[in-house]
Formats: C-alpha cells, structure tokens, sequence
C-alpha cells in the first residue's frame, strides 16, 4: 500500500517583489532586453509578485507557512528588502520568515549582518556563489567566491549570529563547497535547487551526481529539492522523478524539503504541476518520511516553530 501526503505544507522557497520599487537589477536588465539566465527567457514573470498572487498559486497546496529567500535586492539598498516585506500581510503565514540578503564580502557585512539578525523573522542569509563562464547565466561576480578569505570572514558572523547559510551554485562548484561546509562545522547550510543540475548532458549529470554525493557527507548541509523545471524545460514526471530520488539517496528525507521556488519555477510549470510531482515522487515513503519533507525539516531549519502534526490532522491512506 502506498500513501499519499495530504497533510500541512511548509514552502521554505518563494521569493515576492513591486517591479515598481525597482530595487531588482536582473529583473529591470530583463524588462529592458528581455535577457536570458539560465532558466531561460524571465519575460512570462516580469510583473508584480506579492502576497496575493503567491496565494493564489498556492490555493490548493495546504501551505501554512513560507520562508521568503531574497530576491537579488540592489546592493545599493542595504536592508531594505527586509523592512518591504516586514510591511506586507503574515496573517496567513506567507513570508513568515526571510533569507535575507548579505554581501558577505562587502566593507559593512558585519554591521549589516548585526542588523539582520535583530529582526525576529530574518532566520537566515543567502550571498549566491553560482557562477557560470557564461555571463548571461552567472549570479556571482567571480569564481571560487567562496574561497576568498574576504567572504569567508563575513561567513564567520552569520555562524556568530547563529543564522542559516542559503548555498546556491552550480555542481562544478561543488568541491569548493565540500571544503566551505566543512570549514564552518557550526554553521547550518542549505544547498538550494538540488545544487543546480543545470547541464544536462551526460557528464554534466555525472557531474552533480557526484557532487551531490559528496556534499551529502557534510552533516551541517541540508538540501532543498526545488525548482528542478528551471534546468529541465521540457521536464516529465519521470525525467523529475531521476533527479528526486538521487537526492534522497544521498541525503534522507530527514536533511531534504521541498520548495516551489516561486515565481521562477513559473516559467516552466504551474505550482500545482510541481507539487503534484513531489506527491507522486514519494508516494513508496513513509508518511513520516513524507511529512519531513514537506513541512518537518523545513519547520526546523527555519525556526518556524509550528506544532507538529500526526496522521489524523489530514493525512490519508490511498
């Protein structure tokens, strides 16, 4: 007999933005020229994205609370993000918490940090490393970021102020991070998007296969298995379904959560198509395997605090 979760969902990625503020230099660069990343065109959700249409989207899906991961705010505006979505409606749990943004390596990381960290909803930062040789499709300004001692320092007081470390990059980056996540032992990080399976060739899987593997040795690394439409355009249950089941093989469903990574996971699929995949993907689970998936593991890592749930607050055998 196989079970299917139907029980409280816990999306630990989303991101919300006002194009009419406009403090997001990616999204402005792709109005202007309708630019490319490496998921592809973003011309589909160059609009506003706030708490309306996040719910909308997630009508169906039984999520009680969010965690919003930053949304690549101007530099420029040190904090600011924060205090706009401090602004917004919580009343139903979206953006409960936030993935602020640092610049780790910037002069004022630690008073910027400090400043963060005061604020009772920030539980975590995220300075993106992934770095491509393509322009278009790189997020970080340079690579082997995460070996500068410069950044390095700044990583030093988000582990001080006992925050989480949001990880993105890509797989060929994955070495370095192994080296990172084991110099900072007491820091909680969490490897977003699957690490990023953005090759799709044969040796770019091997690639992430065997990253993913070793990375999942470090246990102060936790995954978020999201987004996965973004580096699989023409994506089917089965084609998701390979990606999935490596990450649980390598980490457990104890150290994994699943994420819609909305609006961007938009491009490619709706929100219902996506967590329609993970229910299906995980269905020969344990209910209890199920439930960290969805909500315990991410209710944890992200210091939501929310009561745990059993069996019989709505989930049911099939």
């Amino acid at each position: 007999m196989t079970c299917r979760y139907s029980g409280p969902v816990i999306d630990p990625h989303h991101h919300l933005w006002d194009l009419s503020l406009r403090r997001h230099p990616w999204l402005e660069k792709a109005r202007v020229n309708d630019t490319e990343m490496v998921f592809g065109s973003l011309k589909s959700i160059l609009r506003d994205y706030g708490v309306m249409e996040y719910r909308a989207h997630a009508a169906c899906q039984n999520v009680v609370a969010t965690v919003h991961v930053e949304a690549g705010w101007s530099d420029e505006y040190p904090l600011e993000e924060s205090q706009w979505l401090d602004s917004l409606d919580h009343s139903d749990g979206i953006a409960e918490r936030y993935i602020a943004r640092v610049r780790l390596d910037a002069p004022n990381a630690v008073s910027l940090l400090e400043e963060e960290a005061k604020n009772q909803r920030v539980v975590g930062i995220r300075d993106i490393v992934s770095w491509h040789p393509e322009p278009a499709k790189s997020f970080a300004p340079c690579p082997t970021r995460m070996m500068d001692p410069r950044w390095r320092e700044g990583l030093k007081h988000v582990e001080r102020l006992n925050l989480v470390f949001d990880l993105m990059l890509f797989p060929w980056q994955m070495q370095e991070a192994l080296d990172l996540v084991r110099a900072f032992p007491n820091t909680q990080f969490v490897l977003n998007h699957a690490g990023s399976p953005a090759d799709r060739s044969r040796d770019g899987m091997a690639v992430w296969r065997q990253g993913l593997r070793a990375l999942s040795a470090a246990p102060n690394l936790r995954l978020k298995i999201s987004d996965l439409v973004a580096y699989d355009n023409d994506w089917t249950f089965e084609s998701l379904d390979i990606v999935i089941d490596h990450c649980l093989n390598c980490f457990g469903p104890s150290r994994c959560m699943f994420a819609s990574d909305f609006p961007v996971a938009g491009l490619h699929a709706t929100f219902d198509q996506i967590y329609e995949v993970f229910r299906w993907a995980v269905e020969p689970l344990s209910l209890d395997e199920q439930r960290a998936l969805f909500f315990s593991t991410a209710n944890e890592t992200y210091r939501l605090k929310l009561a745990e749930v059993s069996t019989a607050l709505g989930e049911k055998d099939v």
